[in-house]
C-alpha cells in the first residue's frame, strides 16, 4: 500500500532499538541475525487527508490497478484533490475513474472529516500520541486500525506499533517463536492469536515497530527458502 518515495530519516535511534530487541528477546535477535541489517526507509510524508484516500483507493486491489486508478484521480485533479473539491466531485467522474461506489463513499466521508477537522492536519498530527491517531483516524469510513497502523510505522516512523492482526506478522512470530509444520506451509491454524503477539511484544516495547519489521522479513525468509515448485 506504501510505497517508498523520498528517504527521510528515522525519528528514533536505529542502535537503541536494535540494541535493546537483541538484550530483551534472544530469538528475536536470532532472527534479526539471521535477516541482517535494518533497512526500513520511511515513505514521504503527505497529509493525513493524502495518505488516506490513497489507502481507500489501495483497499483490495492489486498494486498495479490500484496505481492506475489513484493515477486516473490525481489526473483528473491535476494533483491530490483538495477536500471540498472530492466532495464537489459526481460520483459519475469518480465512477469513471474505476473508483467503487463503496470507496467513493469512503473518499467523501475522508474529505467531510478533514474538512470538519476529526482528521488532523499535517501539524497536528506530528504532536498526537499513537492511540489518539488510531481513534481519531478509524472514524472515517473504510478506515480500521491496521490501514493507521501502517501509515503510523511506514510514514510517520513511529517506533512502538505492533500490528498484532497483520498476517504477515503473525505468521513471522509463528516461524520465529513456535513450532511450525516443515512438511507444509503455513496454515490459519498455525498462526498465533493477536492476544499472543501482543502478549509476547510488550517486551520489545518502545520498539515494536522495529520488530514488526523483522517478523516480516521472516517471511521472507521462509519464502526464499522454499523448494523450486513448491507453492
Amino acid at each position: 500500500m506504501f510505497h517508498d518515495g523520498r528517504s527521510r530519516k528515522l525519528p528514533f535511534d536505529r542502535e537503541e532499538a536494535l540494541a535493546h530487541l537483541r538484550g530483551c528477546d534472544p530469538k528475536l535477535g536470532a532472527l534479526m541475525d539471521r535477516v541482517g541489517e535494518f533497512t526500513l526507509k520511511l515513505d514521504a510524508l503527505p497529509s493525513p487527508f493524502e495518505s488516506l484516500l490513497e489507502s481507500i483507493l489501495y483497499q483490495q486491489l492489486h498494486g498495479k490497478a490500484a496505481a492506475t486508478i489513484h493515477r486516473r484521480v490525481r489526473e483528473y485533479y491535476g494533483g491530490d484533490p483538495s477536500p471540498q473539491a472530492l466532495i464537489d466531485t459526481p460520483d459519475e467522474v469518480l465512477r469513471a475513474a474505476g473508483v467503487s461506489g463503496n470507496k467513493t463513499r469512503a473518499m467523501k466521508d475522508l474529505a467531510a472529516k478533514t474538512l470538519d477537522g476529526t482528521v488532523p492536519s499535517h501539524a497536528a498530527i506530528r504532536k498526537m500520541a499513537d492511540a489518539d491517531i488510531v481513534e481519531r483516524l478509524t472514524e472515517v469510513r473504510g478506515i480500521g486500525p491496521w490501514t493507521v497502523e501502517m501509515l503510523l510505522i511506514f510514514r510517520m516512523g513511529r517506533p512502538d506499533v505492533l500490528p498484532v492482526t497483520d498476517y504477515g506478522v503473525r505468521k513471522g512470530f509463528a516461524l520465529t517463536f513456535m513450532r511450525v509444520p516443515k512438511s507444509r506451509p503455513l496454515a490459519a491454524e498455525d498462526l498465533p492469536k493477536p492476544d499472543v503477539v501482543f502478549k509476547r511484544g510488550l517486551r520489545w516495547a518502545p520498539f515494536r515497530s522495529v520488530a514488526s519489521w523483522y517478523l516480516w522479513r521472516a517471511c521472507d525468509l521462509a519464502r526464499n527458502s522454499e523448494p523450486a515448485g513448491r507453492a
